[in-house]
Order: structure tokens, then sequence, then C-alpha cells
């Protein structure tokens, strides 16, 4: 799929200087990567020799045969023109040593690069046979396999897809490695040969660092180290495979394998690249970056990069703002912390004596009001003073009244009831409407009507409203404007649908006591509705809203992929495709063009919506994204939609 590359951590078995037999483990290791569809595969440090041949470094027959099996794998990569290979051996250069990785494509070496940092301390003496990549002269090229080969520690592989560069093991663990100054050079993604032998509790150490770095240079970073068949005479060496991509894992291998292991993953190169744009922090270090004037870049001719296959190796998660497992409970409790804290600062800054917000039964309401709880109780406040209103219009139904109520009475909190009917009326006679036409003027005089009853009922009290609209419903625009669009504090506005539900439910669990509990645990069970069409002869809800504007799995899904990665609407639709397609069973299946429908609908929506954003009330950013015009998004309220929706219909 465009915009993602597709690479490898290769842990092949080796012997210590039986260079023949290690030369054909990396062959065939290769053939194998290459049928996996891995454009640039990894091999360890010193693989061709294996690293543990410690005075036999400084044997000349050693160095020379070292150079015969690179140029094995040079022969064999003729066969391979889809794949780069990453190996590491010692390589000449003048009078000195150099512990150096190689780039093998298509039968030619394209550069060379040296390790910087040769650790000399405990278990580790290096110096006593290599130096350092800082000896080599700013231009170097050493004659090798019949080339001659730019070698340098400050070399940048382009290809038409990516640009990558390699550190070498203990370049990771310097205060700056050098892959900080290769990402600042434009490095998306760094490779690194390593050997570093296991100790107890090390494993836990390399991988916070991996996964820092990569968080840090806002890149993807590939390690591979050395593991079955080092010498075992003092030190113990585990085969380390791991892909990271900006501080999250996408691959491990397992550790003291006995077989070969070869671990992919597929590398989300656009949404690095994303990252680097909006991230304004990382172009300033990139303009304080002293050494970027010194890389040389090395162009890869890839026109055969499989780069565009059709499907990902990847797992595309179809609930993006949802974790799984215990993750998702640790996520919940984090957020009502965040609000709760938030409204307890704002209760505190404007001397509210009372917090006002309108109960309907339904999920937002509900996760705004267990938050003002959960402020009150922090603030120790008396819970009388959140004052739940209750409004039934024409589309109120039993089930959604009977559940504000009874969450209001387990609470705890001061119940007030003000029907909006006769206000409503009155309204449709005031303005020539027959109230008996279900249009939007009939739905949005609802809408009005309530929140000019919470506005005024909050002036009467002292206190303020507290809206309770989501992120979902503002990237839909599905809020009326000057109703229900607008509060004193929006307390959910940077919440997804698909994650309210969650923190209901997960309220219903942990924090609610019995009678609650069950109440909640209805109100999740229950359609999501504004409730602004009368029920039907049995009292149900008529107006369902995702049959309106779509389902919220789906719309979230859009909506993540737009705001995180600003990603555009075909790569949406591949990536559906794939998150909806059964795997997991947190949603339903749905095919490519119900995806292609609503994928529609929400760029349209999207863009004709914006005006309801640019005015929004305050309201705390808790997750990573947000449509706040004085937070992630500011964009025009006349923006055109053209170019999105004309790709959408390509599809």
């Amino acid at each position: 799929m465009s915009g993602f590359l597709r690479v490898a951590a290769i842990v092949p078995s080796v012997r210590v200087a039986d260079f023949g037999y290690n030369a054909e483990q990396i062959i065939a290791l290769m053939t194998r990567a290459d049928g996996a569809g891995v454009e640039v595969a990894c091999f360890p440090e010193l693989c061709l020799t294996a690293y543990t041949c410690q005075d036999l470094f400084a044997h000349e027959l050693l160095i020379d045969q070292a150079e015969t099996a690179l140029l094995r794998v040079m022969e064999f990569s003729r066969s391979l023109p889809r794949l780069i290979t990453i190996v590491g051996l010692p390589i000449l250069y003048g009078d000195r040593l150099y512990n150096c990785a190689a780039v093998v494509h298509q039968g030619r070496l394209c550069g060379i690069v040296p390790k910087t940092y040769l650790p000399n301390y405990k278990e580790f003496y290096e110096q006593r046979w290599f130096a350092s990549a800082d000896t080599l002269p700013a231009d170097a090229e050493v004659l090798i396999c019949g080339q001659s080969v730019p070698i340098s520690p400050q070399l940048l592989f382009h290809t038409e897809y990516c640009t990558f560069a390699i550190e070498i093991c203990e370049d990771l663990w310097a205060p700056i490695p050098p892959s900080s100054y290769h990402a600042l050079a434009g490095a998306e993604v760094i490779f690194n040969l390593s050997a570093s032998n296991e100790l107890i509790g090390k494993a836990t150490y390399l991988h916070s660092l991996i996964a820092g770095q990569s968080a840090r240079s806002l890149c993807a970073y590939v390690y591979s180290s050395c593991g079955y068949g080092e010498s075992t005479q003092d030190l113990v060496f585990g085969g380390h495979a791991l892909v990271a991509e900006s501080g999250r894992f996408l691959a491990k291998g397992q550790r003291f394998s006995m077989q070969p292991q070869i671990i992919t993953a597929d590398i989300d190169l656009n949404a690095i690249r994303l990252d680097r744009r909006v991230n304004t922090t990382y172009a300033h270090s990139s303009a304080h970056n002293h050494v970027a004037d010194h890389y040389r870049t090395i162009d890869i001719d890839m026109t055969e990069m499989q780069t565009g296959q059709s499907s990902l190796q990847r797992i595309v998660d179809p609930l993006p703002f949802v974790p799984a497992g215990n993750a998702l409970d640790e996520r919940c409790e984090e957020i009502i912390c965040m609000q709760s804290e938030a409204l307890a600062k704002r209760i505190e800054h404007t001397h509210a004596k009372t917090v006002v917000l309108g109960i309907s039964g339904g999920l937002d309401s509900t996760l705004a009001l267990l938050v003002c709880v959960h402020a009150f109780d922090r603030l120790q406040m008396d819970r009388r003073g959140i004052i739940g209103i209750t409004m039934p219009g024409f589309g109120t139904t039993d089930r959604t009244y009977t559940n504000a109520l009874d969450l209001m009475k387990g609470l705890g909190i001061t119940i007030r009831e003000i029907s909006i009917r006769e206000a409503c009326e009155l309204h449709f006679r005031d303005i020539g409407h027959d109230g008996k036409t279900h249009d939007v003027t009939y739905e949005n005089v609802q809408a009005r009507e309530r929140t000019q009853i919470l506005m005024d009922a909050a002036n009467q009290m002292g206190g303020f409203v507290v809206g309770t609209g989501d992120l979902s419903e503002l990237a839909l625009g599905w809020a009326t404007y000057a109703g229900d669009h607008i509060s004193m504090y929006g307390l959910n506005a940077s919440i997804p649908k698909t994650l309210v539900r969650h923190l209901v439910s997960w309220m219903a669990r942990t924090i609610a006591d019995d009678y609650s509990a069950k109440t909640l645990l209805d109100i999740v069970a229950t359609p999501i509705s504004p409730e602004l069409i009368p029920a039907d002869e049995d009292g149900n809800i008529t107006q369902k809203t995702e049959d309106l504007v779509g389902p919220y799995e789906l719309h979230d899904f859009f909506l993540y992929h737009t705001l995180r990665y600003g990603r555009r609407p075909a790569t949406i639709y591949a990536l559906a495709r794939m998150a909806f397609d059964g795997h997991d069973d947190r949603v339903p299946v749905y095919e490519e063009d119900v995806i292609k429908h609503w994928l529609q609908v929400f760029f349209r929506r999207f863009f004709a919506q914006q005006f309801k954003r640019s005015c929004l009330p305050d309201g705390p950013k808790v997750g990573s994204c947000s449509l706040s015009p004085r937070g992630d998004w500011r964009m025009p309220s006349d923006a055109c939609s053209t170019a999105w929706l004309d790709e959408c219909a390509k599809l």
C-alpha cells in the first residue's frame, strides 16, 4: 500500500569465523525475506564473520574472507532486485579496521557505514580491534569487492519511497546517538546492526531505548542483534529482532531462539512525515543540526520496489480511540481524572455554586454527569450542587426518561424537570410552523429551547452550563447551531462516541453502586438518538442517529486517520477495508460499498459543518485529537471538499 515500507529485522544462525556458512545463511534468509515482500532487510553486527571473533579480527585472512563473503551476498542480490540488504562485516581502510554495515542492492555496494562509538568497558573491548568512524576523512571512499564505495557514518540512503540511515549497536546507547542526527538530516527509518549481549534486565532497558529514540526522532527504528551461534565463551547473545515506529513497537522477535528469525513489519511513512511536518520543535531542531551539511546522499534505484502492494502485515485497529484489554481500563481512568480535574479548575476559577446540565438518558449527558460527580467529590463539594435538568419533548421515550431520573436519583444530585412542549408549540405559532412537519426547523426549535432553559437556569442558580456534545458529533456537525452546540464548558469535546460508550461502561463496572450500574448499562444498550422526532406507537425510538449519519465506529475511524495522520480518502478507504474485515470481534464487518458510502458522507459533512467548530466553547483536550479552533484544528468554514469527494467517488 502506498506510503508503507516493509522492513525485516533478521537474526541468522552463525558460526564463528565460518565465512562461507554465514554467507549461505544470509543468502537463504534474503530469499525468504524477498518472498515475504520485504523491501529493506537488516542483519546483525558483523554477521558475515560473527561478532565474537576477538583477536582473529586482526588476521589478514579473516578480513579477506569477510570481503569474499560480502561478494557472494552481492552477487546473489542481483536475483532479488526488489530487496535492499544491510549486513555487518569488518572493513579495512588504510591501516585501520572498522566495524561496518554494508548496504547491498542489485549486485552493488551502495555505501558503507562504520560504527562510531566502540564500547571499551566491562565485557567490551572493541577498541582493541576497531577504529571509530570519527577517525575517517569526511569524503572517505574504500575500494572493496571491485568498487570504490563511500564509507562514512553520515550517509543517507534515498529511494523513491523513503530515506534511511544506519547506526551500529553502541551508537544507540550514546548520550546523543548518531541516529538523532540522521533523523534531523532526513532519515525516516533507522537501521541498527547490533551484537549486544544478554544480561538480566537488560532487554527491558534496550526496549525503552529503542522506543524512546523512535519517539524522540519521529522515525521508525529497526534493530537486529546477533543470536545463536555466537561464542558463549564469556557472553550469551539473545537475538533481538525489533521494529518500532514513533515510540511503539510494531514487531518483536523471540529471544533465545535457536532457529533463524525474520521479523517483518510495515512502516507507516506518511504518519512519520505528517508528525514531522506539524511538530515545530522537530523542525526547529533540524535547523540546528550542525552536522547536516556533512551528509552524503546515496540514491538507490528502486523502480521495482514492492511498495504499493495491496495488503499490509500490520493489524489495522478498527477502534483507534479505544485500546483493547487492560489498556482500556487505564485509559478510562486517566480520561475521567483529566476531565474532572479540568472541570474542578473551572468551578474554582468561576466561584460557581452549581453546574447545570441537561440529562437525556443518553450516553453523552451520562458521561458528563458522571464526570461532574467525580469533580464534586474531589472538591469535597455537595453533589446537590449538580443540577440535572430533564426536559421532555416530543420525541422523549419512557426508557430514556426513566433512565435519566434513575441515574440522577442514584447519584444524589439535584433534579429538575422542565418540559419543552408548551414553549416549543408557542414558538411554532410565533414563526408560522405547523408543528406537524418534522423538518430541521421542528428539530432545532427543541434543541435551542433546551439550551435556553439550561443557560437561564445556570444564571438563576449561580452556575454554568456543562456541555455534553462529543468529538464525533463535532466532526459530523451533528449538533444544532446555537443549540446543544453551545455551552459554558464543553466537557466531552475531545472524546469520540466510540470511547464515550466504553467510558460509561467502565464507570458502571468500577465506580458506580449497584443501583446506578444497572441504569448505566441500560443507557449503554439504548440506541443513540437526539429524540427530536416522536416515538412509534409502541414508545420506541424512531430517530436513530446511526441510521441517519452512519455507524460511529466507521466515522471515528475516518476521523482519527484524517486528524491524526492527514490521510487522503483512498488510503483511509483501503485501511478501513482491512480494519472492518472481521478480524476484530468488537466491531461488525462492513462491505466495501458501505465503507465508501459513509466515507463520502463523512467528508461532505466534515467540510460543510466547520462553521460550528469555529466557535466552540472552552473544553479540555484529553486525547490525541481535538477539533477546537484554539487547539488542534484550524480550518476555514468555506473550504471546498471537491478534491476529497472526487477521490471518494473514484474508489
